[in-house]
C-alpha cells in the first residue's frame, strides 16, 4: 500500500482545486474563475485499490497584504509540512515570469521531490507545451515536468503514477470512504462562498465571507442551514441580494442543491447578508469565519 501527503502549491488561480477535485474524484475545494478562492488548508483523500494519496490543496502563493492573507500564506507553508511530494502547478497558458522562477526556487530545495504540473495544456498550441518545458529545464531541484489539464483529466493519471513512485509504503491515514478532512458545517461554507463569488462574477470583490450558524439535523432527516454571507460594504451587501432579492435567491438554490448532495438529503437553507467592515484585517471575525488566527502566531 503506497500512502502519502501530496502537497499542491501555484500563483492564484492556476487550477490547484480544480486538480485536487480531479485526482479526489469528489468537490473538495471551491472551483471559481477568481484567483485566491482558496483560503484554508484543505485536505483530499484519493484512494485507490493499492494506494491513499492525500492531497494538500492551499491557498495560491502571493504577497500578503492583510490578516487574512497571511494566514494563507500561513496556510501554504504549513502545506508543505510533512508532506512527501510538493506540486507546483502552473498554468501553461499563462507568461513564465520572475515570481514562478522565484516560487519554484524557493520550495524546489532538494529536501522533498518537487514537481511541476503545467496545466491547461489543452488550452494552447501543441509547441507551447515543449517551449514552456524548456524554460523551466534549467532550475535546478525540479523532479518532474507533466503537461495536465486538471479539468479535463488528460494526463493526471500520469501524475498520479509518478506520485505513487515517490510515496513510502505504509497505511491508510484514514478510512476509504473518507475524501476530505473537513466538517460539513465547513464544506457548506465553502458551496455558499462558491455560488456567490460565481454569481457576483466582478461586481463585487473578494472580500466575502460566510459563516455557518446553524447547521441541524431534524428527526426526519432534514438538514436545516443558516448562514450569513459577510461583505466589507452596504453597496456590497446591495449587490448581494440583488434587485428584488434576486441574486441571493440565486445564490440560495444553487448553495441548496449542492450541499444536499453533500449531504444525501433535503436541506433548507437561510442566508443572511451581513456587513462588518475590515473584516479581513479582524482577528476576532477571522476566527468566526474558520480561519484559526492562532496558525499565524506560532
Amino acid at each position: 500500500m503506497k500512502v502519502g501527503f501530496v502537497s499542491l502549491i501555484g500563483k492564484p488561480n492556476a487550477g490547484k482545486s480544480t486538480l485536487t477535485n480531479t485526482i479526489v474524484g469528489e468537490k473538495v475545494s471551491i472551483v471559481s474563475w477568481k484567483p485566491q478562492t482558496t483560503r484554508n488548508k484543505i485536505l483530499g483523500i484519493a484512494n485507490g485499490e493499492n494506494y491513499q494519496l492525500v492531497i494538500v490543496d492551499t491557498p495560491g502563493v502571493h504577497n500578503a497584504k492583510n490578516a487574512l492573507s497571511k494566514y494563507m500564506m500561513k496556510s501554504v507553508e504549513k502545506g508543505q509540512e510533512g508532506s512527501e511530494a510538493i506540486v507546483y502547478v502552473m498554468a501553461v497558458d499563462k507568461r513564465f515570469d520572475e515570481h514562478d522562477r522565484d516560487y519554484i526556487k524557493r520550495y524546489a530545495d532538494g529536501k522533498t521531490p518537487f514537481i511541476i504540473a503545467l496545466n491547461k495544456c489543452d488550452d494552447v498550441e501543441a509547441d507551447a507545451i515543449p517551449k514552456r518545458i524548456a524554460e523551466l529545464q534549467d532550475i535546478s531541484g525540479v523532479d518532474s515536468i507533466i503537461p495536465i489539464s486538471a479539468l479535463t483529466g488528460k494526463n493526471v493519471d500520469m501524475l498520479i503514477d509518478r506520485l505513487l513512485e515517490i510515496m513510502p509504503e505504509g497505511e491508510r491515514f484514514f478510512d476509504e470512504d473518507m475524501y476530505t478532512d473537513k466538517s460539513l458545517r465547513f464544506m457548506a461554507s465553502e458551496i455558499v462562498r462558491e455560488k456567490a463569488l460565481r454569481n457576483l462574477d466582478q461586481e463585487i470583490p473578494y472580500g466575502i465571507g460566510v459563516v455557518i450558524n446553524k447547521f441541524e439535523y431534524r428527526e426526519n432527516g432534514i438538514v436545516d442551514v443558516d448562514a450569513d454571507i459577510v461583505c466589507d460594504k452596504q453597496s456590497h451587501k446591495a449587490m448581494v441580494i440583488g434587485k428584488g432579492g434576486a441574486m441571493i435567491k440565486k445564490i440560495s438554490t444553487q448553495s441548496r442543491q449542492d450541499i444536499e448532495d453533500l449531504v444525501g438529503t433535503k436541506v433548507f437553507l437561510n442566508l443572511y447578508v451581513r456587513v462588518k467592515e475590515d473584516w479581513r484585517d479582524s482577528d476576532f471575525l477571522l476566527n468566526q469565519l474558520g480561519y484559526n488566527i492562532k496558525d499565524l502566531k506560532e
